[in-house]
C-alpha cells in the first residue's frame, strides 16, 4: 500500500527537510521551503526502465540512425549538425525571448519534411497556438497540436501517435498524478523531466523541453533539471534589439561553443547568415572611440564594433560602465593604460559598449577595448578599415590568440585591409589583401594606430 510522507522541499535548490525552515541550510534562501507530499513507491521513473547487463565496450551496438536535420541552419549548427534520436534538449530564456517561436518553425520544417510532429503546449490553448502560427506562416498537416498538462496523458498520445519529435512547452506547467505537489514545483519538474527522459530514450524520440528561467537568468526548477537534460540551450537577447543568440551551454553531441544567430521579425525568427555584416552595418564612420575587433564563437567569426566614451568626471569616484564585456577586465585594462601608457585617466568615466546587444568573452578582444578607449580620451579617429586582436597582459604585452587566420579571414571578405595582431601570430595567418602589423605591447599598437 502506497504511503504518504509530508517533506519541505526548498523552490531554489531541492533542498528537503522532514520539517519547515525559514531559511534554506543549503542555499540560504528565505521562505523558499514549501509543503509537498511524496508517495512511497510512487515515483514511475524506475518503473520502465528495463534490465541492462554490462557489455565490453567494443560488443556495444554503434548508433547507425543519422541526426535529424531541423530546416533551421543556425538552429542545427547549434545542436552540433541536427538532432540526435533519442535526445533530450531543454531550451531556456527570458520570456518572450521568441522559444515558442523557434519551436514553432522548426517542427513546421521538420513536419513539412515527413512524419508527424507533436507541439505540446501546457500555457497557450490550440486557438492561440493557431492564431500564431497562421501570422508566421505555420500550417503543415503533420504538425499536431495538443493543449495538455497531465504527463500520463500526454505519454499516451505519444506512443498512439509515434510523433518524429515531441515539443513540450512548459516543463513547468506539466505535471504527474504520482506526486500531490504543484505543478512547477521541485519534485514535479524533476519527476516529470526524468519521465520525459526514459520515454526519449526508451523510444528514440527526441524531445524538446521549454523552461522558464528565475532572476538571475538559470533555469527554474532544481539544478539536477540541467544535468538530466543531453543538451541545453539558452536563448539570449535584449528587448531594446531585434537580435537573438541561441548558445548551446551543454551539448553532449557537439560543440557548447557554437551559436546561432537570429533576427526577430513580425513573421518570427529570420536566420542571420551574415551576422558580422549586419552587426556592423550602422556602424558610424569618422568618430573617435570606435573600434572593430573580431571575436570566435565556436567555429565562427564575428565581426562587432566596440565603442568607448571617455570624459571628464564631476564624481567623486568615475564611474567604469560595460555593456557587453566584463566590467572587472575594463578595470584591468585602464590600469594598463595608466601604468604602462602613461594616459591619464583617474579622473574620467569611461563607458564601454558592444554594439548589436552581442556579449564578448573572451581575451582575444583586449587590444580593441584599449584602442577604443584611448581613442575616446585623445578624441582620435581609428582607420575605418582596421582590425584589432590581441590579449593584453598586465606588464603591457600583447600575446598571441587562438586561430587567428579565420578573424582575418573574415574581415577580409568585408572589405578590410589593415589588421593589427600579436607579433607572435604573424606567422599564421596567409591572407592576401591584408596589411599585417604584428605588435608586442599595447603602447606600440597605440603607436601604429595614430
Amino acid at each position: 500500500m502506497v504511503k504518504a510522507k509530508i517533506l519541505y522541499t526548498c523552490q531554489k535548490c531541492g533542498y528537503q527537510s522532514a520539517k519547515w525552515l525559514g531559511r534554506c541550510p543549503d542555499c540560504n534562501s528565505w521562505n523558499s521551503m514549501t509543503e509537498e507530499v511524496q508517495l512511497k513507491g510512487g515515483s514511475l521513473v524506475g518503473e520502465q526502465a528495463k534490465a541492462a547487463i554490462p557489455l565490453p565496450i567494443g560488443q556495444v551496438a554503434a548508433a547507425a540512425e543519422p541526426r535529424i536535420v531541423c530546416g533551421i541552419s543556425e538552429f542545427d549548427r547549434v545542436l552540433g549538425g541536427g538532432l540526435v534520436p533519442g535526445s533530450l534538449v531543454l531550451i531556456g530564456g527570458d520570456p518572450g525571448i521568441g522559444k515558442s517561436t523557434l519551436m514553432l518553425q522548426a517542427t513546421d520544417l521538420l513536419a513539412k519534411g515527413g512524419g508527424n510532429v507533436l507541439y505540446v503546449s501546457g500555457e497557450e490553448s490550440a486557438q492561440q497556438i493557431r492564431l500564431r502560427g497562421a501570422r508566421m506562416g505555420v500550417n503543415a498537416d503533420n504538425l499536431l497540436i495538443l493543449a495538455e498538462t497531465a504527463l500520463e496523458n500526454i505519454m499516451t498520445h505519444v506512443h498512439r501517435v509515434k510523433p518524429l519529435v515531441v515539443v513540450v512547452d512548459s516543463i513547468q506547467t506539466v505535471f504527474t498524478s504520482a506526486l500531490e505537489s504543484a505543478p512547477g514545483s521541485v519534485s514535479q519538474v524533476r519527476e516529470v523531466a526524468g519521465r520525459l527522459m526514459m520515454l526519449a530514450k526508451g523510444s528514440g524520440i527526441p524531445i524538446f523541453i521549454v523552461g522558464h528561467v528565475t532572476k538571475d537568468g538559470s533555469i527554474a526548477g532544481p539544478r539536477v533539471l540541467e544535468h538530466m537534460v543531453d543538451t541545453v540551450l539558452y536563448f539570449e537577447g535584449d528587448a531594446g534589439h531585434p537580435f537573438r543568440i541561441l548558445r548551446a551551454v551543454k551539448n553532449r553531441f557537439g560543440s557548447t561553443n557554437e551559436i546561432g544567430v537570429f533576427e526577430m521579425k513580425e513573421e518570427g525568427l529570420r536566420e542571420v547568415k551574415n551576422p558580422s555584416e549586419l552587426f556592423l552595418s550602422e556602424r558610424p564612420l569618422g568618430v573617435a572611440g570606435s573600434v572593430v575587433v573580431a571575436a570566435l564563437e565556436g567555429s565562427r567569426p564575428l565581426l562587432v564594433e566596440i565603442q568607448a566614451l571617455v570624459t571628464a568626471s564631476t564624481l567623486g569616484v568615475p564611474r567604469r560602465t560595460t555593456i557587453g564585456v566584463d566590467h572587472n577586465r575594463l578595470a584591468l585594462l585602464i590600469a594598463v593604460l595608466e601604468k604602462k601608457v602613461g594616459l591619464s585617466l583617474a579622473g574620467q568615466d569611461i563607458f564601454v559598449n558592444v554594439a548589436g546587444g552581442v556579449r564578448l568573452n573572451e581575451p582575444a578582444v583586449d587590444l580593441g577595448m584599449v584602442a577604443a578607449v584611448a581613442s575616446s580620451h585623445l578624441d582620435k579617429t581609428l582607420d575605418a578599415r582596421s582590425l584589432l586582436l590581441g590579449e593584453v597582459g598586465l606588464a603591457g604585452e600583447v600575446r598571441g590568440i587562438t586561430q587567428p587566420e579565420i578573424r582575418v579571414k573574415e574581415a577580409a571578405k568585408l572589405g578590410f585591409s589593415r589588421c593589427i595582431l600579436p607579433a607572435g601570430n604573424l606567422k599564421q595567418v596567409k591572407v592576401k589583401g591584408v596589411e599585417l602589423v604584428g605588435v608586442r605591447s599595447a603602447e606600440e599598437a597605440l603607436e601604429r594606430l595614430f
